[in-house]
């Protein structure tokens, strides 16, 4: 319990948010994917939080969001971030779309994210 699997073709930000969550959230199994079409495999019902990149080469992450629903991954541990700015996100993603639509460069989205891993990891320890 307390899987998170991210996507996201930026090398960069997936070490960056990885290390952060291991830091911060160590109850909290983080497992991360660069290439797309290779995560598919990797989602399934094992994992509690999907964070997702819009906007990849190969696959965009409607169709990743798509695909994880479709295997009964409930929207609401679902995350899409993107380097779209968060008006753009939730006028494209209305409410409901998923759990939540970050803007993956903004400093203060990152409390938002902060959120979810802080409940994720408290359900966890129950």
């Amino acid at each position: 319990m307390g899987k998170i699997l991210i996507i996201d073709d930026d090398e960069a930000f997936l070490v960056l948010l990885r290390d952060y969550i291991e830091q911060y959230y160590p109850l909290l199994r983080v497992q991360t994917c660069k290439d797309p079409l290779l995560a598919l495999r990797e989602i399934n019902e094992d994992v509690d939080l999907l964070v997702v990149d819009l906007e990849m080469p190969r696959m965009t992450g409607n169709k990743i969001i798509a695909y994880a629903i479709g295997l009964g991954i409930d929207r609401n541990r679902i995350i899409l971030i993107s380097s779209h700015d968060a008006n753009y996100l939730h006028e494209h993603f209305p409410m409901g779309t998923c759990l939540a639509v970050l803007n993956k460069f903004e400093a203060g989205q990152k409390a938002v994210l902060d959120m979810i891993f802080k409940s994720l990891q408290k359900k966890i320890s129950g």
